[in-house]
């Protein structure tokens, strides 16, 4: 039982640790500020509480893609642009420029690849 949790906990962090590395962001922080800015609403978040709309794509695995929002690479600075102003990227897009700040962002990113 011990061995499982210590297993579980290195596979845990493993994500974590990746991701605040690729982002210099904070996933705990993005975490907490994706319900504050409304994500929830429209898409599927894993571990966000109430996160089970779809409105939006949902946001499983997105660490795994290999584009986002149909258009641009997946990389930190791609998906920070697009948090902070979709439209400025696709002026035709449904999701809304919810005045998301670039540190909230750097955050977001941080959290969302955690999720592969």
């Amino acid at each position: 039982m011990v061995l499982a949790l210590a297993a579980l906990g290195g596979a845990y962090l493993g994500p974590h640790r990746a991701a605040i590395r690729v982002t210099q962001g904070d996933p705990a922080a993005g975490r907490a500020v994706m319900r504050a800015y409304g994500c929830a609403s429209c898409h599927t978040i894993p571990g966000v509480p109430g996160a089970r709309a779809t409105v939006g794509p949902p946001l499983t695995g997105l660490a795994r893609r290999s584009v986002l929002a149909g258009l641009l690479a997946n990389n930190p600075q791609n998906l920070e642009r697009w948090i902070e102003n979709p439209h400025a990227i696709l002026a035709d897009t449904d999701m809304p420029d919810m005045g998301v700040t670039p540190t909230d962002a750097r955050n977001i990113a941080a959290y969302l690849y955690t999720l592969h």
